[in-house]
């Protein structure tokens, strides 16, 4: 199974993980054009995609998905809600209604030959989801804006061999900075998005020596960077003792805003 952050951060989103017969994107918030040039990338075309997983109606996740739709035609999943949502965001423009899927959490489907588990996770949008997708006894995930996580999410994600976790924010780059007081009190709440903190704790019950590459996601443009997060991340997994993986075990990488990260095969 291959595994491509095309791009990821609080300006958009979007993931590639596919099989040798199907492949699905993870949202699509950023233009047409950024997916197009980052699947030839790999490789890929959109012709190749088999359907595209919306996390959540913001637009960071889904600002291309209207040309996106309308040049490819490729199927849209999301929950009843999302897609609710989306029906309504004028700027995407008019989208075919039939490309519309309604998913239901914890309810797994098939994609070809890729296996599509969503799961709940705790942000504040109508029903937001992460998800799972199988093929050939190889896991990935893709885990973003999500203020807290708990047991059920922590036993969505084990037993992966690729994942992508949301190490949004340094807690206190946030709490000295810009943003005004509500949004900052957003962002930190149980329906906001994990902290450098979090994700070093999440990872920490969540890796195992299976675990081939994880990437951490949905940094702030703000109140964040790569290094900071890295540091931070890894310093928690090595902290915890209960921890049979450490960080010096497996490739730990940012995942840019800006550009295509190199395709992981599994």
């Amino acid at each position: 199974m291959d595994f491509c952050s095309i791009a990821s951060g609080s300006s958009g989103n979007c993931i590639y993980i596919g099989s040798d017969e199907s492949s699905v994107l993870v949202d699509a918030g950023v233009s047409c054009r950024r997916i197009t040039e980052g699947l030839k990338g790999i490789g890929r075309s959109l012709t190749d995609l088999t359907g595209i997983l919306i996390t959540h109606e913001h637009s960071d996740h889904i600002q291309g998905l209207g040309v996106l739709s309308r040049k490819a035609h490729i199927p849209i999943y999301g929950t009843a809600a999302t897609l609710r949502q989306i029906r309504r965001y004028a700027p995407l423009g008019v989208v075919d209604p039939e490309l519309f899927r309604v998913i239901r959490p914890d309810d797994p489907f098939m994609l070809g030959d890729l296996k599509i588990n969503a799961f709940h996770i705790s942000h504040d949008a109508a029903d937001p989801v992460a998800y799972r997708v199988e093929n050939g006894g190889k896991t990935a995930a893709v885990a973003t804006d999500m203020g807290c996580y708990d047991d059920y999410t922590v036993d969505h994600l084990k037993n992966l061999d690729v994942a992508l976790v949301e190490s949004n924010h340094d807690v206190n780059m946030l709490e000295v900075g810009p943003y005004p007081y509500p949004l900052k009190r957003r962002i930190l709440s149980e329906k906001g998005h994990l902290s450098n903190e979090s994700a070093g704790h999440l990872l920490s019950e969540i890796l195992s020596p299976r675990m081939n590459t994880v990437y951490l996601g949905h940094l702030s443009k703000n109140n964040n960077y790569g290094a900071l997060a890295y540091a931070t991340v890894t310093t928690e997994i090595d902290a915890d003792e209960s921890c049979e993986v450490k960080s010096r075990d497996l490739p730990i990488l940012v995942a840019d805003r800006d550009r295509p990260m190199e395709m992981v095969t599994v």
